[in-house]
């Protein structure tokens, strides 16, 4: 959109409906392709190879892929944990043990979830990450991270803010996922980059 168009910046819903519509026409080639381009990307970065504990997810459908990275994270001795959805939208944790180590869980009429089968490790869990990998649909240039909706991100951040942890936030988008402006609310928490195919951006 450029600064001399008239119309009004999509809200949340459109913009979040827009982003996946544009996803779902994706081949599962290229998301396969996408998510060994990110896992390189964020390899590289100085945070996370230098993390002893990473607080992550499964991708599920055309999002972009998280597995690719979880098992090279896990090949270099990381921790990884992943988020079990509670039945009030908090998240719980569990450490990941390879692919066997997911089962699929459907949450009422939403979208099946990848989650560890293993040990619950507790809600605060998530404070002990070095790096925390935030799902996204979009992030724009102040790195205001539009979620999935869901706003069990919102309760993780709260939580690692009340806890003076101060883990790297990143979120790993597609490249036209970054975009000129997010809607933002006040208590948003900036992430700290996103990674898309194309590169790193930083935002503080």
């Amino acid at each position: 959109m450029s600064h001399d168009d008239p119309t009004p910046r999509p809200d949340k819903r459109t913009l979040r409906r827009d982003i996946l519509t544009a996803r779902n026409e994706l081949t599962a080639a290229d998301v396969r392709k996408v998510a060994e381009e990110l896992a390189a990307r964020a390899l590289a970065m100085p945070e996370v190879a230098r993390a002893h504990t990473v607080a992550a997810y499964v991708s599920v459908g055309a999002e972009p892929g998280t597995l690719a990275l979880l098992d090279a994270l896990r090949a270099r001795g990381v921790r990884v944990l992943l988020p079990v959805l509670l039945p009030d939208n908090d998240l719980d944790w569990g450490e990941y043990a390879g692919e066997s180590s997911l089962t699929r869980v459907r949450h009422g009429g939403r979208m099946e979830l990848c989650e560890p089968a293993g040990e619950r490790l507790g809600p605060d869990a998530v404070t002990e990450a070095d790096v925390v990998l935030l799902p996204g649909v979009a992030v724009d240039g102040r790195g205001t991270r539009l979620g999935r909706g869901g706003g069990s991100y919102d309760r993780v951040l709260a939580r690692l803010e009340r806890a003076g942890a101060r883990p790297a936030l990143l979120v790993l988008l597609y490249d036209a996922e970054v975009v000129e402006r997010v809607p933002g609310e006040p208590h948003d928490l900036p992430v700290d980059a996103v990674v898309t195919p194309s590169g790193v951006r930083r935002f503080r």
